[in-house]
């Protein structure tokens, strides 16, 4: 037997001021994106705005159904939204807000377990990492250099 140590780097902003331009503004169309996410049962909203290696930002917000699992994350809405409609572009940055409508969201909120899933599947296929940069609705912003550092250990088409 043998014990291997993963770590995962972070870089935490205390405010949106702190972020570069390009991150900045890549938040703010997150949080922007979060504002029309249909979030009626949950009362949590998420925006998601990806940049595209062409400049491109795509977003995307949370969609809830009544049947819950019918339902779709933010990520996964401006993944797909992307891979359709600039399938040969890659994703640099991933910009992601978050908040409840019964109080404000002070920590960061990651990303859930099969967003990171499926965003793993961009960064794996596109041989590029993806930056991820995510908040509640004040306060810090936590920044990853790579989508995998949130999914070290990830699950992709070499195992099938």
């Amino acid at each position: 037997m043998r014990k291997i140590e993963i770590k995962t780097q972070i870089t935490v902003f205390e405010t949106i001021e702190e972020l570069p331009v390009l991150e900045k503004n890549l938040m703010n169309k997150a949080i922007e994106a979060k504002q029309s996410a249909y979030a009626p049962y949950s009362k949590f909203k998420v925006g998601a705005a990806l940049l595209l290696e062409d400049g491109t930002i795509v977003t995307g917000n949370n969609q809830e159904n009544a049947a819950y699992p019918s339902g779709m994350c933010a990520e996964r809405v401006a993944i797909w939204k992307a891979s359709s409609e600039f399938p040969n572009h890659k994703v640099l940055k991933l910009a992601i807000s978050a908040g409840a409508s019964t109080h404000i969201t002070k920590e960061p909120v990651a990303p859930c377990g099969a967003c990171r899933q499926t965003l793993s599947e961009y960064e794996i296929k596109q041989k590029e990492k993806i930056e991820v940069y995510f908040m509640g609705e004040v306060g810090q912003i936590i920044k990853t250099n790579s989508l995998l550092d949130l999914l070290p250990i990830a699950f992709d088409k070499s195992f099938l």
